[in-house]
C-alpha cells in the first residue's frame, strides 16, 4: 500500500458514506450558497460568545452527517476533527455530546486534509468501520485570535483572505460497492518554510506547501496532472493560486487548466468584498462536502486531487518575529 516516499495507495479504498456542510450568511451569499445543506442566517448559532457558536456548528454538522446517512451514532468508532483555536476549544467543548471517541488535529486551513489521511488510514487498516472527519472556522473567532478585534474595523490588504463561517464533515466507511466518492490514495505533506512573515497573505505562506505535496504526489504515484479532473487547493486565494502555478511551472509541472481553489469557489471576490478569497478549516471542508463529493457522486468529476493547505503560525510565534511554515495534504478521491 506504500508507494513512493510519502504516499498510501489503497488496496481497498475507503468510501466516503455521508457528508453536510453548515455555513454562516455570508457564505450562503456567495457562489455555492444553494449547495450547502444549511445557511444559518445567526452567526452566534443561538450562543452567547463566538466560541461557543463554533463549538454549536460543530456539533450540529457532526448530527447532520450522521443523520444524512441514516447511520447509528454507536457505529461511528472515531472523531477525527479540528479548529482554528487555541487548544481546540472549538472542537473539544463542542463535540463532547456526540460522545465519540475524538483525535483533536491542528493542522490550521489543512485540517480536513489532516483528518481525511489518518481517517482512511484508519479505515483501511481494519481499526474502524466508520469514522468522522470534520473541520470547522468561524470569521469572528478567527479574526479576534489571529488579527484584530471585529469592533477595530481595521482596513485589510488585497492579500488577505476571508476566514470562512463553517463546518465540513464526512462519514468514511470501509471498502464497499456503494457511496458517494472513493478514497483511493494519500499523500502526507512535510512542512515548507519559505521565510514568509506577513500574516495578512496566507497563500503566499501556503503555496509552497501545496506546491511541495502535489509535485512529490505525481512523483510517488507516477501520474501527471492530466490524470486529474481537478486539482482543488484548500485556501491560496487568488495571490497563493499565481504563486502555486509558477513554482509547479518551474518543476516543469503545469496544473494551470485543472487548477482551482475553494478560497476562490466560496466568495465572489469582487461582489463580496473578501479580497484574495476565503480561508479557515472550514472554507474546504465546505467546499469539498457540498460541492466537488457531489460532482464526484454523479460522474461529472472521475477524479480529483484535493489538497487543503495550512499556515501553521500562532500569535506567539509571529509577535516574536518567526515565519510563517506551511503544510498542505493530498486526498485522490474517485467516483465510486
Amino acid at each position: 500500500m506504500q508507494v513512493g516516499k510519502a504516499s498510501i495507495k489503497f488496496e481497498e479504498p475507503p468510501v466516503i458514506e455521508s457528508m453536510a456542510s453548515i455555513v454562516g450568511k455570508k457564505e450562503g451569499e456567495g457562489p455555492l450558497g444553494k449547495l450547502f445543506d444549511v445557511v444559518e442566517q445567526d452567526d452566534m448559532f443561538g450562543a452567547d460568545t463566538w466560541e461557543q457558536a463554533e463549538s454549536a456548528l460543530q456539533k450540529q454538522t457532526a448530527d447532520l452527517a450522521i443523520e444524512k446517512g441514516d447511520i447509528r451514532k454507536k457505529d461511528i468508532r472515531y472523531l477525527f476533527a479540528g479548529d482554528l483555536l487555541g487548544q481546540l476549544i472549538a472542537t473539544s467543548f463542542g463535540t463532547v455530546d456526540l460522545e465519540i471517541p475524538l483525535f483533536g488535529l491542528y493542522g490550521a486551513c489543512s485540517t480536513m486534509g489532516e483528518a481525511l489521511n489518518l481517517g482512511a488510514m484508519t479505515v483501511a487498516a481494519g481499526y474502524a468501520d466508520k469514522i468522522i472527519a470534520m473541520a470547522s472556522s468561524h470569521f469572528a473567532t478567527a479574526e479576534k485570535q489571529f488579527r484584530f478585534p471585529l469592533a477595530y474595523g481595521n482596513q485589510r490588504p488585497f492579500s488577505a483572505t476571508w476566514t470562512v463561517t463553517g463546518c465540513g464533515a464526512v462519514v468514511v466507511s470501509k471498502h464497499k460497492n456503494e457511496g458517494i466518492a472513493a478514497i483511493t490514495g494519500i499523500t502526507t505533506g512535510r512542512m515548507v518554510d519559505m521565510g514568509s512573515k506577513d500574516s495578512m497573505n496566507m497563500g503566499a505562506a501556503m503555496a509552497p506547501a501545496a506546491c511541495d505535496v502535489i509535485y512529490h504526489h505525481l512523483l510517488d504515484f507516477e501520474r501527471k496532472p492530466e490524470d486529474y479532473d481537478k486539482i482543488i487547493t484548500g485556501d491560496l486565494g487568488k495571490v497563493g493560486k499565481e504563486i502555486l502555478i509558477k513554482l509547479l511551472r518551474e518543476k516543469g509541472i503545469d496544473i494551470a487548466e485543472i487548477h482551482t481553489d475553494c478560497g476562490i469557489e466560496i466568495f465572489d471576490c469582487e461582489e463580496q468584498g473578501t479580497q484574495s478569497g476565503g480561508s479557515g478549516c472550514g472554507c474546504s471542508a465546505v467546499t469539498l462536502s457540498a460541492h466537488f463529493l457531489k460532482q464526484v457522486e454523479k460522474g461529472a468529476l472521475k477524479r480529483i486531487l484535493f489538497v487543503p493547505t495550512g499556515a501553521l503560525l500562532s500569535t506567539v510565534s509571529f509577535n516574536e518575529g518567526q515565519s510563517v511554515p506551511g503544510i498542505a495534504h493530498a486526498i485522490v478521491i474517485e467516483h465510486a
